[in-house]
């Protein structure tokens, strides 16, 4: 597999990217009213039932509670529905694959940035909130591109393997909704973490990048520390083999999407 003639051929087509990316944003939006708008206000909506419901289950009663949910959220509903787009960009993409040669990558790249453009500006929510809240952002607030960047990385190789997979076993949209829950469940999004851990139970994080994802976005934007070195590392390099194990099945697998999609 030649890396130098594989990005050659992105950069050729950029603009093809650019215009999938755009069409994928006007189509999630194109019979809402709101259109673009429900990016900001379904977030908000969200984090007010979860801080009414989390909030008052376990007893949170801090005003920074909403911005903990919010933040949960935001990164995890970025990861979740950008996998899941990712996920149907080949088999949904069908008749133009047929039709015209284009390199089947730049399907599932665009799904996912597409989510991530969204994901951008969902984050209006957050600083409005946090101005409310009055949480004042500290010289650390730099640091959350970490993680966000670490979790875009994590959701192209995530997307490849599943494309490549649903391809070929079309049940697997089932199965990764099964799993998005399981992830949902062990990132912390609407519970404290000290309750997990005073179980015994630590564990469920330490194999979830996801969580240290949002564990250091909220050390940046809600915490005002310095990231955890060490989660930024393991979730990079799971974020890392994900991307080239995806890389490598997708480059295996391409030629053979025709015969299925």
């Amino acid at each position: 597999m030649n890396i130098k003639k594989y990005i050659k051929n992105f950069v050729n087509y950029k603009y093809l990217l650019y215009e999938l990316v755009k069409k994928n944003i006007k189509l999630k939006y194109r019979r809402s009213y709101l259109g673009i708008l429900w990016t900001l206000i379904e977030p908000l909506l969200t984090m007010i039932v979860l801080t009414l419901v989390f909030g008052k289950l376990f007893g949170r009663s801090d005003r920074t509670f909403p911005i903990y949910v919010l933040c949960g959220r935001l990164l995890f509903s970025f990861f979740c529905s950008s996998t899941k787009s990712g996920l149907k960009a080949v088999s949904g993409n069908a008749a133009m694959i047929k039709k015209v040669y284009v390199p089947k990558y730049i399907y599932v790249v665009a799904a996912i940035v597409s989510n991530f453009v969204t994901f951008l500006i969902s984050l209006i929510v957050l600083v409005g909130v946090g101005v409310v809240l009055k949480v004042r952002p500290t010289v650390y607030v730099i640091e959350a591109i970490v993680p966000i960047l670490i979790l875009l990385i994590m959701s192209i190789g995530v997307g490849l393997i599943l494309s490549t997979m649903n391809v070929f076993f079309r049940d697997i949209e089932y199965i990764w909704s099964v799993g998005t829950m399981l992830i949902m469940y062990t990132s912390a999004i609407f519970y404290p973490v000290d309750r997990v851990i005073g179980t015994g139970n630590a564990w469920v994080f330490e194999l979830n990048p996801v969580y240290m994802c949002i564990a250091n976005f909220r050390n940046a934007v809600l915490y005002g520390l310095p990231m955890n070195v060490l989660y930024s590392a393991k979730s990079l390099g799971i974020a890392l083999v994900l991307l080239i194990i995806g890389v490598v099945m997708f480059y295996k697998n391409q030629d053979k999407f025709i015969l299925h999609v």
